[in-house]
């Protein structure tokens, strides 16, 4: 069944949602192959067209240099100026673009806007990277996750879909103890060859697995892939050693892409062929490799909705190693700053920070945003808004996370000019004071 899955069923589901994913995963199996200073030159290249593109077809980019001599000359972009310019991102004729929302590490949230040849892009990436731990299309796989565009597809389409290319979905939104009993229960039964998701909440469903006595390293995980927040080597220690499996980690977002994935050498390696990463300091100035700076994303595949010099508000730092797995594209040495707390009730109902975030981020009038958990049942979330923001927006917040707390939290709103940043200068979206 498995060859029917990779060579027949998911290129036909890829060409009726009219994307390129196939043709872009042979493109990247090639590359990635061949010495730095070629897929250098690749990356240059495509970055040139990429330019041309986007002047022509881009309200907001009409005026950028074009030649990659110039590179450096375009100013960065950033979530306020997406968020303040959103039509003018997108370029003129762009059909069937697929609706995004992020909160980012920031707090601020995002919306905006990813074409098909975009999306096929980061599907692809994300294929060669499973191939390079022994996983293919049609391998079972068990996702811990929670974001709604992922949730409010449950319908008969979407499971049809799961079930045929035997992918399994587990809610990282509602990870009560009775919830988590049932998804290792499930896991059990299940055998997924690959385990993808949060890394917070797979390490939180292996220490229950440890508590409870439930063995999980029998099971055949061939590999549990960790991505959307940072990974910690005590997480890292913990879910390798109750799967038995190696652990690999992954660092990207819904806006700024696939952009490095861990090989089984333990390095990170940037999507070079459709991701330009930059490193500067706090002046904005590129840093040498092997320097600590935030991480500017070009995304090379979102000619439709640019993500063009991007600042991610991230920090990491590359490397000129050359990896002894034998790839040429680059290293990522280090990349801090994601990270998501917990929010514990007083019943000790356990959810995801992101339980609490996606409503915040995606309603109408909020530029930014913090949620403190005082204690177990006290949690106040600062808010920075403009003049889009209602009452209503305020009463439609405090209904959803009445319903996801059970209504056991009260909730206090306060509304601020600013939100400061924390000692490190980076900003946390939420604080949890309390433990698990």
């Amino acid at each position: 069944m498995k060859p029917i899955i990779r060579n027949v069923l998911f290129p036909m589901h890829e060409r009726l949602k009219h994307h390129t994913t196939v043709e872009q995963h042979r493109e990247l199996e090639r590359v990635q192959w061949l010495a730095p200073n070629e897929i250098r030159k690749i990356q240059r290249e495509k970055l040139g067209r990429f330019l041309e593109t986007v002047a022509r077809t881009v309200p907001y980019f009409r005026d950028i240099p074009t030649s990659p001599e110039q590179f450096s000359a375009i100013p960065f972009t950033t979530k306020a100026i997406i968020r303040a310019n959103t039509d003018a991102f997108k370029a003129t004729g762009a059909q069937r673009l697929t609706r995004f929302n992020t909160g980012g590490s920031s707090g601020e949230p995002l919306i905006f806007f990813l074409g098909k040849q975009r999306i096929s892009a980061d599907v692809a990436a994300k294929l060669r990277a499973t191939r390079w731990w022994g996983v293919d299309i049609g391998d079972r796989e068990a996702v811990i996750w929670g974001a709604p565009v992922e949730l409010s597809k449950q319908d008969r389409i979407r499971e049809f879909r799961d079930w045929l290319f035997q992918t399994k979905l587990l809610s990282a939104f509602d990870m009560t103890d009775e919830t988590m009993t049932a998804y290792l229960d499930f896991l059990r039964e299940y055998r997924p060859k690959q385990v993808f998701g949060y890394p917070s909440s797979i390490s939180l469903l292996c220490d229950v697995a440890k508590r409870k006595s439930i063995r999980l390293d029998d099971l055949g995980v061939q590999v549990v892939f960790c991505t959307a927040e940072r990974l910690y080597d005590h997480q890292r220690q913990t879910i390798a050693g109750a799967f038995g499996a190696p652990v690999a980690n992954g660092y990207g977002s819904r806006d700024g892409g696939f952009i490095a994935h861990e090989c089984p050498e333990g390095r990170l390696h940037v999507t070079d062929e459709n991701i330009l990463l930059e490193i500067i300091d706090g002046e904005g100035n590129p840093l040498p490799v092997g320097e600590v700076g935030e991480m500017v994303v070009t995304h090379l595949e979102s000619h439709e909705f640019p993500f063009l010099r991007y600042r991610t508000g991230d920090v990491g730092a590359l490397s000129d190693e050359r990896c002894p797995c034998g790839r040429g594209l680059r290293v990522l040495n280090s990349v801090e700053g994601r990270t998501t707390d917990f929010i514990v009730t007083p019943s000790r109902k356990v959810l995801h920070g992101l339980a609490l975030i996606y409503k915040v981020r995606d309603t109408t009038g909020v530029e930014a945003f913090r949620i403190v958990q005082e204690n177990y049942d006290r949690i106040t979330l600062s808010l920075v808004v403009n003049g889009e923001f209602t009452p209503h927006c305020e009463d439609n917040i405090r209904m959803d996370w009445n319903r996801r707390l059970d209504n056991e939290v009260a909730v206090r709103i306060e509304y601020v000019e600013r939100i400061p940043p924390e000692k490190s200068g980076k900003f946390r979206y939420v604080v949890s004071k309390v433990t698990a």
